[in-house]
């Protein structure tokens, strides 16, 4: 009689994984922080035995919570001695809202720590790092870096700069038209890129549109997506004189609302946004009189304001990319041609005079949903 066989253990205990492999893991595990976890960054972490098996896993869900490798420890217990911990950031070592991560590591008994970046908070900055070295922890960074800041790419800019992270985001179509002549423009682009709008808007921590935008289409700037458990997104319509009501959607209450205005705009629209429920900001206008873009990143940046997806229309695009505040560009686009020269193309700005004087940009990534193609690219200078 034959012995019968043992069954299979599951694939993550048959094999030891490499360290890139399993940071590859902490960053799927932080991206279900996403829409969570600002203004903190989104964190995943996971221990391995010595033997090679994975032991514990978490990821951070917003001020408040666990760290991830909190999490992870505590989902390991007495087996995480001897381990080694991945983390897609540095463990903090100082005292906020939680005790410092590198403490309970040291406690735990965990002898090798894999990151992927460093945090660039002046609090942490390498003395997550140093601490555990001190301990005799041996410490291992940078694994998969890049990644790891472009998945943080709004919280990394914002440490280091105390403004926002911008996406522009435009929807048009294949001749770079965003509206007909009529000045039509609702659902250019088809349900799978619509869907993915609002994941976008879920991942982000003010959604800002143009008063020609809130005229034309009268949006309600929420998110719509069946999987988002965050907060309702901050709502930010730019008007300099005043030319929205309060009777439109963005009034509602179902989200919070801000207007970014200017000393133009009369008294009496600004206390009827107020009465609506608004909150008002009277911003430093730009040299044609319009709301200062720069002014309003640097206003939300200072209220914790990491992110901010721009869906307003061509003149606020325009006016964008010309005083330097965009980030990354996405521009979906439908498989549809408008010709003519009425219809308004993506950008409102004068166009540039010769190709020396063009924004540049780098195409990170090109994807199809449905049957349109999504383009992200990010403006081409540093931060």
């Amino acid at each position: 009689m034959c012995a019968l066989a043992a069954p299979n253990p599951p694939l993550r205990e048959r094999f030891v994984l490499t360290d890139e492999a399993n940071i590859r893991r902490t960053l799927e595990l932080a991206r279900k922080g996403r829409g969570l976890a600002s203004p903190n960054p989104m964190v995943g972490a996971l221990i391995v035995s010595a033997s090679g098996r994975i032991i514990g896993e978490g990821w951070h869900e917003g001020p408040g919570k666990s760290h991830a490798e909190a999490i992870a420890l505590a989902a390991a217990g007495e087996d995480a001695r001897g381990a080694t911990l991945y983390c897609s950031l540095e463990p903090c070592n100082h005292f906020g809202r939680t005790p410092p991560c590198a403490e309970a590591i040291i406690t735990a008994g965990v002898s090798r720590v894999v990151a992927a970046a460093r945090d660039p908070n002046p609090s942490v900055d390498g003395g997550g790092f140093r601490r555990l070295e001190e301990a005799g922890i041996e410490v291992v960074e940078g694994v998969l870096a890049w990644e790891a800041e472009v998945l943080n790419e709004a919280y990394f800019k914002h440490t280091r700069t105390g403004v926002p992270f911008v996406t522009l985001k435009e929807a048009a179509t294949l001749d770079g038209k965003v509206a007909a002549e009529d000045e039509s423009s609702t659902w250019v682009t088809g349900e799978e890129a619509r869907a993915d709008v609002h994941r976008m808007r879920g991942a982000s921590d003010a959604i800002v549109v143009g008063a020609g935008t809130v005229l034309a289409d009268d949006p309600r700037l929420t998110v719509r997506d069946p999987a988002y458990r965050g907060a309702s997104v901050l709502r930010v319509a730019v008007d300099a004189s005043g030319r929205i009501s309060a009777a439109g959607h963005l009034f509602d209450g179902s989200a919070p609302t801000l207007v970014a205005t200017t000393e133009t705009a009369p008294v009496s629209r600004r206390d009827e946004w107020c009465d609506a429920g608004a909150e008002v900001l009277v911003c430093e206008p730009d040299d044609s009189g319009r709301v200062s873009l720069v002014d309003l990143m640097k206003r939300l940046g200072n209220r914790d304001v990491q992110s901010v997806l721009l869906e307003g229309g061509p003149t606020l695009a325009g006016s964008a990319l010309r005083e330097g505040v965009v980030d990354k560009v996405i521009i979906f686009f439908a498989p549809r041609f408008l010709g003519g020269s009425l219809g308004p193309g993506i950008l409102g700005e004068a166009g540039r005079r010769n190709l020396e004087e063009t924004v540049e940009l780098r195409i990170a990534e090109v994807a199809r949903f449905g049957s349109d193609l999504k383009v992200e690219a990010y403006v081409h200078r540093d931060h």
